[in-house]
């Protein structure tokens, strides 16, 4: 999978604004509530992007995926499994609010609430959820950060960043881009598979822990400067000039490199 050409994107000619989306998820109770809460389904709504705009997204079970796009804009859909919550946005001062805990305050159990929200490719991503599955692809931008608390994939691709956080407690990783000159990487997960696909060749300073299985395959960049360590639970190393920095823990899977 590759990126849009320059051209298209529109990076040349134009100055960049940046974008933060930040999605957090809490844990709370939720209800059924009336009747208007039960025959809400889909929610869709457009913001324009400006200098700088920041979306907070309160959420609890569900997939959320974001997708950059060749647009100044932030889309946001929801898909609402029944018993339907409310979603009620807010826009304050240049911050956009999505609090599902305070708007279905008082009501009981609702089903799980799935977000797709496309974003301009070179908004800086930051997602937390508590249990699902978390898709971001085709940004370009100086962060992207997914977390999920409890359990739930993380996958990453088309990414090129300067900053890039992702970690989980139960669910695989796949991070798929490019490390940037002077980037920071850093990929952990408690329980799951991690697969770093990247370009060969590609620089950085690698520390890579898996102290449960050993299980650290390096492919093509294994070579005579790594070195394991603790009889193979932890690689360190470098390759190229080494001006990104990436560091892997993983403390019950497995640790995988892939060609891009």
């Amino acid at each position: 999978m590759h990126f849009v050409s320059e051209s298209v994107f529109g990076l040349r000619g134009r100055g960049k604004t940046t974008i933060l989306l930040l999605m957090s998820v809490v844990f709370f109770v939720l209800s059924a509530g009336d009747a208007a809460a039960q025959g809400q389904k889909r929610y869709s709504r457009s913001y324009p992007a400006g200098q700088t705009v920041r979306l907070e997204l309160y959420n609890r079970n569900g997939f959320v995926t974001v997708e950059g796009w060749n647009r100044a804009e932030v889309n946001i859909t929801a898909t609402l499994e029944a018993p339907a919550a409310v979603v009620f946005p807010q826009s304050l001062s240049g911050k956009i609010v999505i609090n599902m805990l305070k708007d279905n305050a008082g009501r009981g159990d609702v089903g799980n609430v799935n977000f797709y929200v496309r974003v301009p490719y070179y908004t800086a991503v930051d997602i937390e959820t508590l249990v699902g599955n978390l898709n971001i692809s085709n940004i370009r931008s100086s962060m992207v950060r997914a977390r999920v608390s409890s359990e739930g994939d993380i996958t990453l691709t088309n990414i090129v960043a300067s900053g890039v956080l992702a970690e989980n407690t139960m669910g695989n990783i796949l991070f798929d881009g490019e490390l940037m000159e002077n980037g920071s990487y850093r990929i952990a997960s408690m329980k799951g598979d991690i697969s770093i696909r990247i370009p060969i060749p590609s620089s950085f300073k690698l520390v890579a822990t898996a102290p449960s299985t050993r299980s650290i395959n390096l492919g093509a960049f294994n070579g005579g400067s790594m070195h394991p360590l603790g009889d193979g639970r932890r690689i360190i190393g470098q390759a190229g000039d080494g001006s990104a920095s990436l560091q892997i823990t993983n403390q019950r899977g497995a640790i995988q490199f892939l060609p891009r």
